[in-house]
């Protein structure tokens, strides 16, 4: 496990540097996986699904390769990581990715924004559309790692309290909605250049973050047992 957390941060640092992950890291860690059912006592089965799991992981992403939503490096990444997670622990990735991803994408987007004279409103739009897409993900990754709820259940009490009559909430929800949507639209028209979003990163830290729940799991049942 600590192996395969290090081999993460240098893919991490690597496509940050160079926008791309090398072919002997991703051949390493799959290569590597062998070793580490041996020492997890998989069974046939279960190695026939991890392997599944690794060929439909690189059917899907190799899809989102076609389209230009994935890069190659990334794509050897994910699949050589399908062949050391289970499936739950493998989604849980699989979410964490999609969130630190669209994230930073996201981030990186608004920092690339090209904003022109006369569109000081939609590009504030823009801004505040990836205000509020950063700040949700960020909502839910520390809810995820505290294990904490969004909102607490006073929390939510207290605010169904102050809400005002149901037309009016929803009225405010459709303005919102629609002012995202618009400001989304224009983040995404009005790029200064195409950006090389380093989607390695968030593979790499989600596979480290929850690495490192399996490492607490495992840690906290040997001292309950102890």
């Amino acid at each position: 496990m600590a192996a395969l957390a290090t081999a993460l941060l240098v893919a991490a640092v690597t496509d940050i540097k160079r926008r791309e992950i090398d072919n002997t890291l991703n051949l390493a860690i799959a290569l590597a996986a062998p070793l580490w059912w041996l020492a997890t006592g998989l069974g046939w089965w279960d190695v026939g699904f991890q392997l599944a799991l690794a060929l439909v992981t690189f059917v899907v992403t190799c899809a989102l390769f076609v389209v230009r939503q994935m890069g190659g490096g990334d794509v050897k990444l994910l699949t050589a990581l399908a062949l050391w997670f289970a499936p739950a622990p493998f989604l849980q990735l699989v979410v964490l990715m999609a969130l630190l991803g669209g994230a930073g994408s996201v981030a990186m987007a608004a920092w690339n924004l090209d904003r022109r004279p006369g569109e000081s409103v939609r590009s504030a739009l823009a801004l505040g559309a990836s205000a509020l897409w950063v700040g949700g993900a960020l909502a839910v990754l520390t809810a995820l790692a505290t294990g904490r709820p969004l909102l607490s259940t006073a929390a939510l009490q207290s605010i169904r309290a102050t809400l005002p009559a149901g037309w009016i909430v929803a009225l405010i929800a459709l303005l919102v909605l629609a002012g995202f949507a618009l400001g989304f639209v224009h983040l995404v028209r009005r790029q200064k250049s195409r950006m090389r979003v380093p989607y390695g990163v968030a593979i790499a830290l989600a596979g480290v973050w929850v690495l490192a729940q399996q490492a607490l799991t495992s840690a906290a049942a040997s001292s309950t047992v102890n």
